[in-house]
């Protein structure tokens, strides 16, 4: 078959098909036409998840009557800065579209409408059906300045693709998932998104910066998410890293709460993705996922946003800086944190408890429902049995036990108890079960697990003086020799300087073969060979040795935990108190090295709700 060129109609379905995949990615891409015209305030409508219709309206500077045939014409954009000789540097990208493919791509699909008005002109518009573009004409506009963009029966033009759509209701959650990312990453443009006639989202501008940056994304991930996130702001070598990240303890079930942002382009990376992940590795159970919105902005020299057609995926320049970046700032924010565990942690142990039901009044049914027993008045109940020393009568020492001084024979406790409750985890009043203590706040108390507490606590020293004296090796009594795929050995000898950082001491065996003389002493009789294949995918996918660090990780963990306090250690006073204090000076202690949250605060508001006080 000889070679011939192909019919324009043609070239341009197939350019829709890389740019426009689904009624999101055509909303996506007028939108950031929007943005990059100067809108501040952006209208999306879509019936029938996009397939019907969409609307995209916008307060931008708008095209004047010779710009909008060039508009739906393949590879004319106003977003390419071309130098005096005619010359354009495709890696010096100021804006978010830059292709010239959008229009033309949808409207050779669909039947696209576009109306403009430019600051102080007149109103035009122009058509494009399945690709033929008509003449521009006078059309009416309703606001002084910007861009009217009408989409209907999206790949009309190519009733294939039809068939690979999803149900209408996934395509408009697909509409609405790609608005908030776009509403994340600009602030201050307003976004007011439609469905099916119904109003979704109502976004208004917020002022640029960092607090109106978390009032935006407290409005379109909750609250909680504003409550519990950590600011995130660090630059490194002309990269810097923005944004929230939320407490460990604020984790999700899966990563649907992770937003990445490059130079304001929402992005989904793998290495971005990796680092965020490593810097909770220390925190998180595996099958949890830290909910974070980050930006990274850089020279646009220093990315290649051209790699993709849909500019989804990026490609750093020194993307170990991007990643180390990511993974300092982040670490660094939460050991800024401290103890501090999230606020739905309250939260969740609040629903726990259940109020006692019966016939009465109130949501806690007050009455018939709760016990007859006369109402306690101080000297009128004793003990039916003598209560061994520093136990609440009436409970056995297993179950609690109460701190010296502070047993209801002593009304008076010392002054130095008194000056522990204006501590952040107050002064330890009892220990339940052996495994809880429970201390008492200036305005509330607090519930503390003692193992998963003290686990965290010997977990950060046996960092620290892992770090301070670096890595103990052992030399295996035979050297390991593993057989890898030639580009494999090659990635993996080329760090083995970082490896050997690490206590794993390796070198090159021949043509794919990595020979082991040494392994860190705390992974004992390890897999070597499973070890370096684990690091050898690392290399591959993310270009970091996350394996051996991982397992360090865990090595340490499980050294934490059987060194700890075990549940059911009968603690004192001071050794609860000293174990409090302890929390309150550590980094991260606020939750234990699964993630789990170490301690529960409730306020005293929070209690007085349980007994219908408020």
């Amino acid at each position: 078959m000889p070679i011939r060129r192909l019919p324009s109609e043609v070239v341009n379905r197939i350019a829709a098909g890389e740019v426009v995949e689904r009624p999101s990615s055509a909303i996506k891409e007028l939108v950031e036409n929007a943005i990059d015209a100067g809108a501040r305030r952006i209208e999306i409508q879509a019936d029938g998840g996009g397939l019907s219709r969409i609307l995209v309206v916008d307060d931008g500077r708008g095209m004047g009557p010779d710009e909008l045939p060039l508009a739906v014409e393949r590879h004319a954009t106003s977003k390419l800065e071309v130098d005096d000789a005619g010359d354009v540097d495709l890696l010096n990208i100021h804006t978010l579209g830059f292709r010239g493919e959008a229009l033309p791509s949808i409207g050779s699909v669909a039947r696209v409408t576009i109306s403009s008005r430019t600051i102080g002109g007149d109103a035009h518009a122009i058509d494009v059906q399945g690709g033929a573009v008509s003449t521009v004409r006078p059309a009416a506009f309703a606001g002084d300045h910007g861009a009217r963009v009408e989409v209907r029966d999206l790949f009309y033009a190519t009733p294939a693709r039809l068939k690979f759509m999803k149900s209408e209701r996934a395509e408009s959650m697909a509409i609405s998932e790609e608005i908030k990312r776009q509403a994340m990453a600009h602030e201050d443009v307003a976004f007011i998104l439609t469905l099916d006639g119904r109003p979704v989202l109502r976004l208004e501008a917020e002022h640029a910066g960092d607090e109106g940056r978390l009032r935006r994304l407290a409005a379109i991930l909750g609250e909680a998410f504003g409550e519990n996130a950590l600011l995130i702001d660090q630059t490194r070598d002309g990269h810097r890293l923005s944004g929230y990240a939320g407490l460990p303890t604020y984790s999700r079930g899966n990563a649907a709460h992770q937003y990445l942002f490059v130079n304001g382009r929402p992005v989904r990376d793998r290495l971005l993705q990796g680092a965020l992940r490593g810097a909770y590795a220390d925190f998180l159970a595996r099958d949890r996922h830290p909910a974070a919105v980050l930006f990274i902005d850089l020279e646009p020299t220093q990315v290649d946003v051209n790699v993709h057609p849909a500019k989804a995926e990026v490609r750093f320049r020194d993307p170990a800086l991007a990643r180390g970046l990511i993974v300092g700032a982040l670490k660094h924010a939460l050991a800024g944190a401290g103890h501090r565990a999230s606020t739905t942690v309250a939260d969740q142990a609040l629903s726990a408890f259940q109020g006692r039901g019966g016939v009465g009044r109130g949501a806690w049914g007050v009455g018939a429902g709760w016990s007859s027993e006369p109402a306690y008045s101080p000297g009128a109940w004793t003990s039916p049995f003598t209560a061994p020393a520093q136990v609440i009568p009436g409970l056995a020492e297993v179950s609690a036990r109460v701190e010296p001084g502070l047993d209801p024979e002593t009304p008076n406790p010392g002054p130095h108890t008194l000056d522990l409750i204006d501590r952040p985890l107050g002064a330890a009043r009892a220990q339940l079960h052996g495994t809880y203590i429970v201390a008492q706040t200036r305005d509330g108390m607090v519930v503390v697990d003692q193992h998963a507490a003290h686990e965290r606590l010997v977990y950060e020293r046996m960092k620290a003086q892992m770090s301070a004296g670096g890595v103990a090796r052992q030399a295996l009594l035979v050297p390991a020799v593993v057989q890898l795929e030639p580009p494999e050995a090659e990635r993996v000898v080329a760090v083995a300087d970082d490896l050997a950082e690490l206590g794993l001491i390796i070198e090159g065996f021949g043509a794919g073969a990595v020979l082991v003389r040494e392994t860190p002493a705390l992974l004992g009789d390890t897999d070597v060979e499973g070890l370096i294949r684990d690091i050898a995918d690392d290399l591959t996918e993310t270009g970091q040795t996350l394996a051996l660090r991982e397992r360090l990780a865990e090595v340490c963990s499980t050294m934490a935990c059987h060194g700890s306090i075990r549940a059911g250690r009968r603690l004192n006073a001071d050794e609860m108190n000293a174990l409090l204090r302890q929390m309150e000076a550590t980094p991260h202690s606020g939750q234990c090295n699964h993630g789990r949250p170490t301690y529960v605060e409730l306020k005293l508001a929070d209690i007085e709700r349980l007994f219908g006080r408020r």
